[in-house]
């Protein structure tokens, strides 16, 4: 269920983006490099920005409850007990690291 929500939150993120780029601005957005003109004449100039609205804010909203539902039901390593750091625990020394010996580097040869 994890997996599958997650792929779908992925396909709504590159629908959203897509959607968003296909909206005209001041220079006719990605719809114009694309031919997008032609999208435009089959709603309408009006209807083709009302869709594109609600396109966007309906993915925006799909998006939103999707990261919550996965992030508040689905992640991994919720509700376990979680290790505590040596702050948490009042420990007041840290044991010292343990340095593995290093060998005596050999005298440099007399010439």
């Amino acid at each position: 269920m994890y997996t599958f929500l997650v792929l779908v939150e992925i396909l709504v993120c590159f629908l959203l983006i897509v959607v968003v780029l296909m909206q005209s601005s001041k220079g006719g957005g990605l719809a114009g490099t694309f031919g997008g003109s032609n999208f435009g004449t089959v709603f309408g100039v009006r209807r083709t920005a009302d869709f594109l609205t609600r396109a966007t804010t309906i993915l925006a909203t799909t998006f939103i409850v999707l990261s919550l539902l996965i992030n508040f039901f689905f992640l991994p390593g919720k509700g376990k007990a979680a290790s505590e750091s040596i702050i948490q625990t009042g420990q007041t020394s840290v044991p010292p690291a343990q340095i593995p010996a290093q060998p005596n580097p050999a005298p440099a040869s007399q010439k």
